[in-house]
Order: structure tokens, then sequence, then C-alpha cells
């Protein structure tokens, strides 16, 4: 099926590549792809392409990568050849998923039906670069997609559409991120043979009342603080997969952390004191209940099952993990 509607899509990671490709399947004409630039990544930082321009040069789509389109930042000249590129460049709409660049206005007034936002969150909670991480920590129990009409704030346009999902108690985010994605692109593709028919899409002001931040993840934030409640922790371990990875540190050795959930256990052990080692998981006390890892990983290590990881390593009830921050 072919559509007369013609999208230009600005995104960046797995989470707008499916976007895109629900876009082109669909049939609808995409003249132009916005990605940011190729960044050094893995154990050789090699400048590796997104997963945006992957899909995009396999199928043949015009692309450009400008480093901003801020006329006024640290690229003018980028920017400026971009913005003029994107005036140039016949379009309807434009999409934009996980982009990370900031649109300042003139970029959000060139297309005659402005721009459509992919968030992953039920908008206004959690605005901002990682709202399905947040959701996670946080022990919300729902999410979604919300598709918004872009101004020039950040993640305040009006709602366009959404669709709800729960968040299961062993979701972690690359679990959630999946389903999120493919939630994401059937959105839009729905929107999009909305906006063809109808040549429109209504929107209702979002409010302000329950917005919430959700901060870009650091890797500072990693580290497990024994002394906070087991259920949070778990909550965390959860969030942090697959990046960064929650990290504890024990007999000077940091291990990373990938699956772990609370268990009820008495105890008057200080935080971190290993209750328990056992093949099925090992048990950390916490400040408030305690902790059982099932699934470990070494310095240079795979990630491993308790059982497999306890084959190479010689721990014993009573150590204990090292506290992190304030003591």
């Amino acid at each position: 099926m072919s559509h007369s509607l013609r999208v230009v899509f600005a995104g960046t990671p797995e989470f707008a590549a499916a976007a895109l490709n629900a876009i082109r399947a669909a049939g609808f004409a995409i003249p132009l792809v916005l990605t940011q630039p190729d960044r050094p990544a893995g154990r050789g930082m090699k400048h590796q392409a997104s997963p945006v321009k992957r899909d995009a040069l396999a199928a043949g789509l015009p692309l450009i990568q400008p480093p901003s389109l801020r006329r006024s930042g640290k690229f003018p000249a980028e920017a400026t050849a971009a913005i003029e590129r994107l005036r140039a460049t016949p379009h309807d709409v434009m999409v934009v998923a996980a982009y990370g660049l900031l649109l300042p206005q003139e970029v959000l007034d060139i297309a005659p039906h402005g721009c459509i936002n992919i968030h992953a969150s039920l908008l206004p909670r959690w605005r901002g670069a990682a709202p399905i991480h947040r959701a996670i920590e946080a022990g919300d129990t729902q999410t979604g997609i919300t598709l918004m009409q872009m101004d020039a704030g950040l993640d305040t346009g009006a709602i366009i559409a959404e669709s709800r999902m729960a968040i299961h108690d062993d979701d972690t985010t690359g679990t959630l991120h999946d389903r999120l994605a493919l939630a994401g692109a059937q959105r839009i593709v729905q929107a999009l043979a909305a906006l063809e028919r109808d040549g429109t899409l209504p929107a209702t002001p979002q409010p302000d009342a329950g917005a919430t931040y959700a901060e870009k993840i650091s890797k500072h934030e990693a580290a497990l603080d024994w002394r906070r409640p087991a259920i949070d922790l778990a909550r965390q371990v959860r969030a942090f997969d697959p990046f960064p990875g929650c990290v504890a540190t024990l007999d000077q050795t940091t291990l990373k952390i990938w699956a772990a959930r609370p268990v009820e256990r008495a105890h008057d052990a200080p935080p971190g004191t290993l209750l328990e080692v056992a093949p099925e998981g090992i048990v950390v006390a916490c400040g408030d209940g305690a902790l059982r890892l099932t699934q470990l990983q070494k310095p240079g290590g795979k990630r491993l099952p308790t059982r497999e990881f306890l084959s190479g390593s010689s721990l014993a009830a009573g150590q204990r993990f090292a506290l992190t921050g304030p003591q």
C-alpha cells in the first residue's frame, strides 16, 4: 500500500529504528532521515552508525547527520545546512523518536503538519531522556507510549494519542523497551494514516500536574547502596539492565549485578552482609529486608546465573559488600 503523505524522520537508537521501519513498511514516502553523528562505542571505541542510520542506508533513504540544529550553538554552519536541506525537501510532517538533539522553533515550523514525537511514557509523567529506566526504578506499575505535537518545551506539547501497558514485576529496561518500541511503531503508523485521511490530528493540551522529569542515566548511579530497602534495589537492578548495569564491590572486586529479587529475611546483620551463599542465589542484607542475587558478572567475564558464578568463586556467608555514598 502506498500513501501520499511524505514523512521526514528524525531518530537515533533502536527505539527510533522500529518506528522508521514501520513507517516505511506501511508505504509512506520518507524523503529524508536525520540521525545523530556516528559515535565511538565498544571496547575499541570505533565510530559506529546509529541503528537509524543503519536501517536508513539499508533501505536507500536520503540521510543527514548534523551535530546540531541550532544556528546559535557550537555548529552554526552545520545547523544552517541541515535546516536548509529540510526546507528544500518537500514533506508534510516530521516524526521524531529519541533523536537526542534539540529542535528549535524554526525547525518545528517547517513541516506543514509540524513535528510529532513518539515518547516512551504516559506524559506528563517522565518527560525527558530516560523515561523507561525511571519508570521501573520508581516502581511504576503502568507506562506506555504518547504521541505528542512538539513545541519548544521539553516534552510539553499537546497529546495526540497514547497506548498504555503494564510494567511486569520481572521487566527490565531492555524487555520494556522492546514492547514500547513496537507499540510506538504501531501507534505512529495509525496516526499518520489518520492524518492523511482527515488532514488533521486533534490534540489535547498536556497538563503540568503530575509532571516528572526522567533525568538521563549516569554511570555513577550504578552502585548499589545496601542501606536502602531491598525492594528499591531490586527495581534499580531491573532499571539498569542492559545499561549501565548495577555494581557492587566485594573484597575490592567490582561485580555487576544483573538480576535480583527481594526476599523476606529477618536479620540484624549490617547492610551489605552476605547472609546466604547458595546455587539458588546469594542473599545480601539490606537496610530493610534482603536481596537475593541471581545473576552476576566478574570483571572481564560473562553474565552468569549464581550457580555458575559460584563455581569459580569462594564466597561465604559473613562477607560484606562495601557501602557506597555517605557513611
